[in-house]
């Protein structure tokens, strides 16, 4: 009944937010005396505060509506190409200047894991003026009817394999975080199944491959764990009057609370300086809104694939010991021979410890030597490793220029293996 609660919470709320919100504009309403004085702004912050932490924070939109290529800025359209029950396929269609090359085509597919797929927006921002980008908008569970059906682990690689399929041949695939282990899953069921639309080259981003190297809290915590334990205490069934009434999933205001806890101090301060900022009115609040509004909305998982997740990835370390299976049969990393292989690490990443995602190189003993690489970014964590200035200056040309190393139509001279720190290893 926790979930019901919740809504029920949310619901009797719902007058005192829009209560405050009116009052909110009014204290900072500029014809009103009051909004200049150090008592009206700090109503005002007080107000905003309260509406801000009872709401629930609706699914962000991309909003990249331009890009720039070489020195032209050009026109960028949002379209669904492909979609399934519980994900679209979302293309950042660029209006490319005549007699421009082809650029690659990237599928970067998100993590399931929570957040929407807006968290990777800057990921996409920085990608756009070198790749033609598509990317998986995985959707609510609690907004997906009964009738539908389940999704599991086993239907995440199928997804992945039926939209490489769809972009066709020379297509690269960029996995970030969480489905570094189904991506790397299905690059080895096209391998060994011979087929041609394979990607041509893979880079795992900050992944759990094997959770056994250098094990974090979230590591840590799925050990001490049994999987019943997880059942009893974070499944729960879609309240009415929900599209996805009675699914059984992982709420997402769960999912939020654990990760609030990892670095509450960090988001207590963050609060406090907000509300200073509002009451000193130094225009600074609006870093902390554009933030929060993106970090705050979260998703429903299905139970069936969360569980197996946990199961398969922390618990029993499927992929990394040559246990994981799809549809019954044993997934072998060795088949992969033909895509090229980019692990991509943060330094200070207290998700996916260092070494986890570098893991990859090892069980995909068949990669020639020349179509592999590891980089470790200095002084990031695990936001760093797909986001912020040090990706867009230093990760993301890395990878665009191991893409195009990399393109089944154009042979390019090979690539340094293994770089730390910018030196080669």
């Amino acid at each position: 009944m926790f979930y019901q609660l919740y809504e029920l919470n949310h619901a009797a709320m719902a007058p005192f937010r829009a209560a405050a919100d009116i009052m909110r504009f009014a204290y900072a309403n500029p014809l009103n005396p009051f909004s200049q004085t150090p008592f009206g702004r700090t109503m005002a912050a007080s107000l905003e505060m309260f509406e801000r932490t009872t709401r629930r924070y609706g699914k962000p939109e991309f909003g990249l509506k331009q890009t720039t290529i070489g020195e032209q800025t050009v026109s960028v359209r949002e379209e669904i190409v492909w979609s399934r029950s519980f994900c679209n396929l979302l293309h950042f269609a660029r209006n490319v200047p005549p007699g421009r090359a082809s650029d690659p085509r990237i599928l970067i597919v998100a993590p399931m894991s929570g957040h929407y797929a807006t968290l990777l927006r800057g990921t996409v921002e920085a990608l756009l003026p070198s790749a033609d980008i598509y990317i998986t908008d995985w959707i609510d569970a609690r907004m997906v009817p009964m009738t539908e059906g389940t999704f599991d682990f086993d239907d995440y690689v199928d997804y992945v394999i039926e939209m490489l399929h769809f972009l066709g041949h020379d297509t690269h695939v960029i996995a970030v975080c969480q489905p570094s282990v189904p991506v790397l899953a299905a690059a080895a069921v096209m391998e060994e199944a011979n087929d041609p639309l394979s990607p041509s080259s893979m880079t795992l981003m900050g992944g759990p491959i094997d959770t056994r190297i250098n094990p974090t809290a979230v590591n840590k915590l799925a050990q001490e764990r049994t999987l019943q334990w997880f059942s009893d205490n974070v499944i729960m069934n879609v309240p009415w009057p929900q599209p996805g009434f009675m699914r059984p999933v992982y709420p997402g205001f769960l999912q939020l609370s654990g990760f609030m806890s990892m670095n509450l101090d960090r988001h207590v301060v963050a609060h406090k300086e907000f509300f200073m900022h509002l009451v000193k009115n130094d225009g600074e609040p609006e870093k902390h809104r554009d933030f929060y509004d993106e970090y705050l909305a979260v998703m429903d998982l299905t139970a069936e694939f969360y569980l197996q997740t946990v199961e398969q990835v922390f618990i029993k370390h499927a992929l990394p010991k040559g246990e994981l299976m799809h549809r019954g049969k044993r997934v072998d990393p060795a088949a992969i021979r033909k895509v090229a292989l980019l692990t991509v690490e943060g330094e200070n990443d207290d998700i996916s410890g260092v070494g986890q995602t570098k893991a990859a190189q090892t069980i995909c003993v068949n990669i020639p030597e020349d179509m592999r690489m590891h980089y470790l970014q200095p002084d990031v964590g695990h936001y760093g490793v797909f986001n912020g200035s040090r990706f867009r200056r230093e990760i993301a040309p890395r990878i665009v220029n191991f893409v195009r190393q990399h393109s089944r139509s154009v042979v390019k001279p090979p690539v340094p293996r293994v770089i730390k720190g910018g030196r080669t290893g």
